[in-house]
């Protein structure tokens, strides 16, 4: 037990210590708001602006850019530009101007043929859409390299110009692949007169109706692969009818047939291939 002394004597240094401890708070905020009202009186008013100081000389340090580069082409800066530009748009020149559509339905179709929705992935046949279509448009690509953006790089072209001579490439393989009736389509839709020869075809009026002879084609290819699998269902629904196991769903019963059928005859080099060939006539 502690003597009722003891317990006097540190109940008092507690007090003690907590009145110098609230005195030290106090002198210290008085000292910080007596210091903030001396500075505070000691700005007489707003400083006067300095005056705004002029162009930096064509030597000194400064931010420009540079339209042309050393060798009379266009600058890095210029380039970067360009390509950060282009890199916006890749998107809808990859869907509208290049097999990439076509390729991506027809497998797409494929999938849905087997009764697969969700196997192989959406990432999966993008991939190898996107990498059929740079095969199969490499030889463009390449033409349209070496006839517009070298010259341009090198400054023997304009941009204007580049655009022109390196966009007839592309051109001339989109209207290898697009009908007479849908070019007459857009014509039409547009209000203007029939193109005298295939030179007088506009980017405008060619690219919507090169998509729609794209989409024609896929849905046909994917008719054609539809079919067997359909005589599939057919039969295994006919015999699970007569079987009476009305009951069971089909498709667990035809999915491994379809299955069985796609390995044997190759289904997906079949595909590819009839896909590949179907641009070499162009």
């Amino acid at each position: 037990m502690i003597a009722p002394s003891t317990r006097s004597a540190r109940s008092g240094k507690i007090a003690k210590l907590a009145l110098m401890v609230g005195l030290a708070l106090i002198l210290a905020l008085g000292l910080a708001s007596l210091s903030a009202t001396a500075s505070f009186a000691a700005v007489d008013g707003p400083s006067t602006p300095s005056a705004p100081s002029g162009p930096n000389a064509p030597g000194e340090d400064g931010f420009s850019v540079e339209i042309n580069g050393p060798d009379g082409g266009p600058s890095s800066a210029i380039i970067t530009l360009i390509g950060i530009t282009l890199l916006s748009v890749a998107p809808a020149i990859l869907l509208m101007m290049t097999s990439f559509t076509k390729i991506f339905v027809v497998l797409a179709m494929t999938r849905n043929a087997l009764s697969l929705p969700t196997i192989p992935p959406n990432q999966v046949l993008a991939g190898l859409a996107l990498f059929l279509s740079l095969f199969i448009m490499w030889p463009v690509l390449t033409n349209v390299n070496e006839l517009g953006v070298q010259p341009y790089i090198a400054g023997d072209l304009t941009f204007d110009e580049a655009i022109a001579v390196g966009s007839e490439p592309l051109r001339t393989w989109m209207l290898a692949f697009t009908r007479e009736e849908d070019l007459a389509l857009m014509t039409r839709a547009a209000g203007m007169e029939n193109p005298a020869s295939p030179d007088d075809v506009d980017l405008v009026t060619l690219i919507p109706a090169f998509m729609i002879s794209e989409l024609r084609a896929a849905f046909i290819i994917g008719f054609v692969i539809f079919i067997p699998f359909l005589v599939i269902d057919l039969v295994v629904a006919s015999v699970l009818m007569s079987m009476g196991m009305m009951m069971l769903p089909p498709v667990m019963i035809s999915l491994p047939f379809k299955i069985l059928l796609f390995i044997l005859v190759d289904g997906w080099g079949l595909i590819v291939t009839s896909l590949i060939t179907s641009y070499q006539g162009g």
